[in-house]
């Protein structure tokens, strides 16, 4: 999942988004959202989906499926 962690990171300042932003918008704490960009621990497909709908876009994007 390291695509995803990197791909997370990069959405997350491209829109100049806190961690702790990024945790309150799933409803985590901040250290599990660390996890996520550190590759750690890997979302629940509802934060997932939560996370591609916030950057507007998918989820296979999100995961390294596809390049859009």
């Amino acid at each position: 999942m390291k695509v995803f962690a990197e791909r997370l990171t990069e959405l997350r300042r491209q829109y100049k988004y806190t961690q702790r932003q990024m945790a309150d918008i799933l409803g985590i704490s901040q250290p599990s959202y660390i996890r996520y960009e550190n590759d750690t621990s890997e979302p629940t497909q509802e934060n997932l989906v939560k996370l591609a709908d916030t950057f507007d876009v998918t989820v296979d994007y999100l995961l390294g499926r596809s390049d859009i």
